[in-house]
This record gives C-alpha cells, structure tokens and sequence, in this order.
C-alpha cells in the first residue's frame, strides 16, 4: 500500500523509533533539576540541540524546540513583529505562504498591523525584485517558505534573503518541507521546522533566531527554552526528532538523485496517459520528491477515493474535497487549474515500481470519475446553435461548470461567445484555466444577477 503523502507527514524514520524509545527510558526527568536523572534529562537536551543546530546551520544557543511547526512559526512571527515594533507594523509574506504564516498575518491585521503579499508566476515562485519592492521603511519583518509545500517549487530564498539585510528587514523562513534535504542557503534571520516533515515524531518544532535579531517572545514568561517556548520539553520527542534530522540528512544527497528521476517520470508521463492534465510548479527550481498535477473535468474528492481503493495515499489541494469549498490559495496565487488536483510526495525509500503501479491506475481512476460525472467528448461535427450562448450553472459546484462549458462551445460557431453564470468560487480560477488549456479566449468576468458571468470566445 504506497504512501505517496510525505510533504503532509513523512513516515517516522527507524532512527527515530529507535531514539523515541531509547530516550524514553531515559530522558523522563526534568532537566532544570541538579540531580542526576536531571542531568541526564539535560544532556540529552543539549545534544539534541546541537545536533538540530548544526542542521539547521545556526548556534545552538540560537535554536529552541516547540511543540510543533505551526507553533514555531506563530512564536517567530509574534517575536519578531513585537521584538520591531518601534520599527513599524507591516509584514510581507509571499501569497503561497503555509497556512501558518496566513494566519498569523491575519492576526496581525486585526491588531492594526499591515500586510503585503508579493504574488508568485505560474511556476509558484516569487520575483526577488518583485519582493523586494514590496519592503518599506515600516517593515518590521519578511516571511518567505524554503519551498511550497502543494507544488514543491523552491523559493529563491538567498536572493530575498540579501535583499531584506540590504533593506535592514529580519526574513523569517519556512523550512518545514526542505530542511529533510538540506540546510536553508542565505542570510536569514529566524528559521521555523517541523519534525513529522522529515521522519521525525509529531510534536516537535524548532525556532533559530539568529544573534542581534531584535525579539520580544509573547505570551506569559516562561524559564524554559530561553523563554522563547513555554512549558516541559518533550525529550523524548525532541531526542527523536535531532536524531531523525541527522539520519535523513546522511541519506539526502543519494534519496535526492533516485526520487528526481521518479518524479521526473510522473511528470512526463501523466501529460502522456491522462487527456487534459496540467502538471503545475517548477520543472527544475523544485523539492526531489514532490509533483503535483490537475485534471480537467474531475471531482478531486472522489479521485482521491478511488485511488485510495486502488492503494495510493496522495494528497490534493484541490476545491473538490469535503475539507475547503474555495480553491487551494497556492493554486490560487498561481493562475492553474485547480480541479481534479494530485499532490504525490514520494517518502525516501519509494521504489520504481511503486510509481510505475501508481501510472498504471491513473488514467483509469481519472477516466472513472470523467464518466461518473458524465463528460463524454467533444463532437467534431455539432452544427453550431448560435452566435451566443449562456449556461446557467448557479447552484453546481466544481468541476460541473467547466464540464457544461466544455460541452457547450462547440455548439457556437468559430468566433462566437459562451457565457457561464455561476457561484461557485472554483470557477473564478478553472475558467480561465480551461481556456489557456483548450486555446479558447477567455474575456474576463462581471457581476450578474446571482453570482458572476465569465465570458469565452470560441477560436477553434
């Protein structure tokens, strides 16, 4: 049973069942105490600090566990907003931030702070020159993700990272996706993981703060973790996760070359087997293992199911799931199809056979849900009905508006217009989608009656 889903949480490496299980045993005391299980307690900390750090590429002194990435990332950004506050309050992030950062922006915003997201190509990544532009002598602080987490596309975080030091701006970064693969390039400032990322146990983060960052930790004070985390430090977890960290960071370099070629064979092949996919994020500037993909006139949801019976465990940033209603924001910030989205993330040790089974059960599960939902192919020879048509799509939900206006544009002459009313939020993003892929033109939107009218003009 293929797990195809390590970018949400990657399998617990051996190393760190054999670290939780040893630390157990003796690592239970507290390590704030003198005596000797205390200090036992203690040393294991240590360790596992500088082991983390030394990942990382920060002083040991500069690196503090947390009780989890989200946790991390909420402390660095609350730290470093309140640590500049005489600076100003505006914050920039990049539109494909984790939910994390969003949030804590939002938050932010209902303090009377500010934010600027800077948007992303349809590749996912930023424009250094574009986020450059977007620091002003406000800014207290910049959040920018190592790599996306739905599309795998790296962030040119050296580049932002230079340019924020020029512009006297602390860059916090995202690294839950790629510390598995290797230290965070650039002069950043502060540095957020997280430990079921890279095979450690759930249930640990880690915040690096670099010396000379101005950071005022929120919340009560607390002795522990240099104040920056509150509360007793799952040792054995933390143990764990250190350990975990370093084992996956020794088979890295070789668990990279033998998942890019796998990868790269999804990519190419999906485009081949399945009619109508867009294979979304980088082609090159991307993580080893992750490759995502979207196919037009499917109901996320239930492709997701099928593959599941088929044995596949993928993940989907799709609107068509139970989980959202609205567009995944990364396909979103992106401009590409969002329907009928698939996120593999292959785990390290992910066999070429594996794949090959995945490509096999693929184009089926996808021609299955295209003929539960009804879409039968384009008829070459339809006598167009009129210079102009609209359909009322109002009440159905993604992908049935793309799959009525696919249905329809044969039946309006070279030239002429189909206008799809709908209020479905998905169709804002899928229209114009299905235009790039189908060489329609798209004309834009305008409020209508009930909900929104998108206009396509026929060219072939």
């Amino acid at each position: 049973m293929p797990y195809f889903d390590s970018a949400s949480s990657a399998p617990l490496h051996p190393v760190a069942r054999q670290a939780l299980l040893a630390a157990i045993d003796e690592g239970w005391a507290d390590p704030a105490r003198l005596y000797r299980e205390g200090r036992r307690a203690r040393l294991l900390l240590d360790a596992a600090r500088e082991t983390a750090a030394e990942a990382v590429g920060c002083r040991p002194d500069e690196l503090v566990f947390t009780p989890s990435g989200t946790h991390a990332v909420h402390l660095g950004i609350e730290g470093a907003l309140a640590g500049r506050r005489r600076v100003g309050g505006h914050l920039v992030v990049s539109a494909v931030e984790h939910s994390s950062v969003l949030h804590s922006a939002a938050a932010h915003g209902s303090r009377g702070g500010s934010t600027t997201e800077v948007p992303v190509d349809r590749s996912g990544a930023v424009s250094p020159e574009e986020y450059a532009a977007a620091l002003r002598p406000d800014t207290a602080l910049a959040c920018l993700q190592s790599a996306n987490h739905e599309v795998g596309t790296v962030q040119p975080v050296a580049e932002v990272a230079q340019m924020c030091r020029e512009a006297g701006v602390p860059l916090l970064v995202d690294a839950a996706q790629s510390l598995a693969w290797g230290a965070v390039p650039g002069d950043w400032s502060l540095l957020a993981g997280s430990a079921h990322k890279w095979g450690g146990p759930a249930g640990v983060g880690l915040l690096a703060v670099r010396k000379g960052v101005r950071f005022a930790p929120q919340g009560p004070a607390d002795e522990r973790e240099s104040g920056r985390s509150a509360g007793f430090e799952n040792i054995p977890a933390v143990v764990a996760a250190a350990a975990s960290l370093r084992a996956v960071r020794a088979e890295a370099e070789e668990e990279a070359r033998r998942l890019r070629v796998l990868v790269d064979r999804i990519r190419r092949r999906v485009a081949r087997l399945v009619p109508d996919v867009e294979v979304v994020g980088a082609a090159d500037r991307r993580l080893p293992h992750v490759v995502t993909f979207s196919c037009l006139y499917v109901d996320g949801e239930t492709l997701l199911h099928e593959l599941d019976r088929s044995g596949f465990s993928v993940s989907s940033g799709s609107s068509c799931t139970s989980s959202t209603l609205t567009p995944s924001h990364v396909l979103k910030a992106m401009g590409v199809l969002s329907e009928g989205n698939v996120r593999v993330s292959l785990p390290m040790g992910t066999t070429a056979e594996e794949v090959n089974r995945f490509l096999e059960v693929l184009p089926g599960a996808v021609a299955g849900v295209r003929e539960q939902l009804g879409v039968v192919p384009a008829a070459a020879d339809v006598t167009p009905e009129a210079e102009s048509l609209e359909l009322d799509t109002l009440g159905l939900r993604c992908p049935q508006p793309v799959i009525e206006l696919g249905k329809a544009i044969g039946r309006v002459p070279v030239g002429g217009t189909v206008t799809v009313l709908s209020d479905d939020e998905v169709a804002r993003l899928d229209i114009p989608a299905w235009c790039a892929m189908r060489g329609q033109e798209y004309l834009g939107e305008s409020p209508a009656a009930a909900g929104t009218a998108y206009r396509v003009r026929r060219l072939v």
